[in-house]
């Protein structure tokens, strides 16, 4: 998805398969600028259209935890590439939940900064909506890549001002933040069994110093504004979305715009009384690799993106989440949402950081159970032509 200099960029769609850029997206420009070494790219669905990571030129990628299942979409490559070891630092999009959906179904770290923190060039097809950010292992490997990444760029007339960012400022803990817990934000299915794991995690933050209760922002499913904005803006790109955009009108458009504004108003005044709000990052673990949705949750049908509920609201407010790992259900990961209120990108990263140091097994259990296997599949990178990488980080675009 993300263009990359001289290297095949095929957008999962069989109309740019063969696409080559000749420049690099400013993301891939600064991280290359700071050292990285571009390991590969990584797999998505046509034109990040989905949850799951299947496409016509390659096929669906398969999760780190279990073959057959999905690793998620649309950055559900970059999320398996990690988890599995092939690369330490993965890149993705998001733009109705595609950096924290793999992250929460591979058991990878994801966040989503607020919209326009990192710039994007050429645009998202749904730009309003998408956001770029990193899924890494630990918090503190997002946060290296966000110092590189973050920043204005004039090709993006939307990106926002620098704000430093080093991980010492993520270190502060979060003693004293006032906390809200939502199983289902008033409207989500979920499997149950999800919400058990997730809600267990979200009661640790009182063990981190912080007041938490059940509470979340007022107002219906925003799953109808979408449903209008990302078909209408997918027609351009022909993705397979697109079909559902003819049948709205320039009206629909316009009142959804309007919708989303008050909507956003709804979530401000939300966060006058909290800091943080914890969700499950998904509603089930992954499903079948290549399936477009689950299906169905706790006997409710699903479409091509409603079953995303958690996610796709904070898209559409831009502001801050991340995903981070907090159990297993039935051995496949359980992501834990943190959202932050307007701008409050260092608070998430604070209270993502407190936590996995508060439960480190939850984040790291799948590398301790690779252990010396991946050790010793991973020797290849110690040959002699390999050793000018030195300490340089490993990157895998996607």
């Amino acid at each position: 998805m993300t263009a990359t200099r001289g290297i095949r960029t095929t957008r999962g769609s069989l109309l740019t398969a063969d696409w080559v850029p000749d420049f690099d997206a400013p993301l891939v420009e600064r991280l290359r600028d700071a050292g990285m070494v571009l390991l590969g790219k990584t797999n998505t669905p046509e034109i990040g259209w989905k949850g799951d990571s299947g496409n016509r030129v390659v096929g669906p990628t398969h999760n780190p935890w279990r073959h057959g299942r999905t690793p998620g979409g649309s950055s559900g490559g970059a999320a398996a590439a990690v988890v599995a070891g092939m690369g330490v630092l993965a890149q993705g999009t998001d733009g109705a939940g595609s950096i924290r959906i793999p992250a929460g179904f591979s058991g990878a770290f994801g966040f989503k900064p607020s919209w326009g923190r990192v710039p994007q060039y050429p645009a998202s097809v749904v730009e309003t909506l998408s956001h770029a950010g990193p899924i890494t292992r630990t918090v503190g490997d997002a946060v290296r890549m966000l110092e590189v990444m973050a920043g204005p760029d004039a090709r993006d007339r939307t990106s926002m001002p620098a704000e430093p960012l080093a991980l010492d400022d993520i270190e502060a803990g979060v003693d004293g933040l006032r906390v809200a817990w939502s199983p289902d934000l008033g409207y989500a299915a979920v499997d149950a069994q999800v919400v058990e794991t997730a809600q267990a995690a979200a009661c640790r933050f009182a063990d981190l110093g912080c007041t938490i209760e059940e509470a979340h922002p007022a107002g219906e499913d925003p799953w109808r504004l979408i449903h209008v904005l990302s078909p209408i803006a997918s027609i351009r790109a022909c993705a397979p979305s697109s079909k559902r955009g003819f049948g709205f009108r320039g009206t629909d458009v316009a009142n959804a715009y309007i919708e989303r504004n008050a909507y956003y108003h709804q979530w401000r005044e939300f966060y006058e009384s909290y800091d943080l709000l914890l969700t499950p990052t998904l509603p089930v673990t992954a499903f079948a690799a290549g399936d477009d949705h689950p299906g169905s949750i706790a006997g409710r049908d699903t479409t091509y993106l409603s079953w995303t509920a958690f996610t796709y609201p904070v898209n559409l407010t831009g502001l801050p989440a991340a995903s981070v790992p907090c159990g297993r259900v039935d051995g496949l990961p359980v992501g834990l949402q943190i959202i932050g209120g307007w701008r409050q990108d260092r608070t998430v990263l604070r209270a993502a950081r407190a936590f996995e140091q508060l439960a480190p097994g939850a984040t790291s259990a799948r590398f301790s159970d690779l252990g010396e296997k991946l050790n010793q599949q991973l020797t290849y990178f110690r040959v002699p032509q390999c050793r000018q990488l030195g300490k340089r980080a490993i990157l895998v675009v996607q």
